[in-house]
């Protein structure tokens, strides 16, 4: 469940009906709200980062994150596995696939967005990285379908990703795709973790 933007006490509701899986983007929103409940929540309760994270959070993020779904760079992966060995603690890391990445059939040339994550080509690479960091464990691959385009192709694209990473890291089973309106077609292609909010929170409050 995507909690950012909702307080604390919202969280401790959800694990009240049984979620377990809380989901937030930003670092500085995180922290506190981790804090704020440390003790007062299950041991089983998991905190997924989803967000593009800075280098310099890492830190931060690795001494409360059980899960970072989005792992796009080898000096975020650094950083990351210091942090974890800092707070002596294992984070799980996905590899954030840039789904609006294209590459044409005939020059193999790709073209940039604003988006993080890997290139179909660097996303194996970057995996093996995350494997081999002590403090890391890799658990899969998150995509996030293109603005204005129809979502299915890209989670298919995701898909095929997962499956070429999974037959080097066979643990690495976790495919974290769609949101609240696209998660239909994210299951359908294999979504095992999809980050829902507004669908069940509502219209989140603005961030000041």
């Amino acid at each position: 469940m995507v909690t950012k933007t909702f307080p604390a006490s919202d969280i401790s509701d959800l694990v009240d009906l049984g979620v377990r899986d809380i989901g937030e983007s930003r670092d500085q929103e995180a922290r506190v709200k981790a804090q704020e409940l440390a003790g007062s929540t299950p041991p089983d309760l998991r905190w997924h980062f989803i967000g593009q994270l800075q280098t310099n959070k890492a830190k931060s993020v690795a001494s409360y994150a059980d899960f970072v779904h989005s792992v796009d760079r080898a000096g975020l992966v650094l950083a990351l596995a210091k942090g974890a060995a800092a707070a002596n603690r294992e984070v799980g890391a996905l590899v954030q696939v840039n789904l609006d990445r294209r590459t044409t059939a005939a020059a193999g040339a790709v073209a940039d967005t604003e988006r993080g994550g890997t290139t179909a080509q660097e996303t194996l690479e970057l995996a093996n990285q995350i494997a081999g960091c002590d403090g890391l464990r890799l658990t899969g691959v998150m995509g996030v379908a293109p603005l204005n385009e129809p979502p299915a192709p890209a989670f298919e694209l995701l898909a095929q990703m997962a499956t070429q990473v999974r037959a080097a890291h066979p643990s690495a089973s976790m495919i974290s795709a769609g949101m609240s309106d696209d998660m239909v077609e994210a299951i359908a292609a294999g979504a095992t973790h999809v980050r829902i909010g507004s669908k069940v929170l509502g219209f989140r409050p603005p961030i000041r």
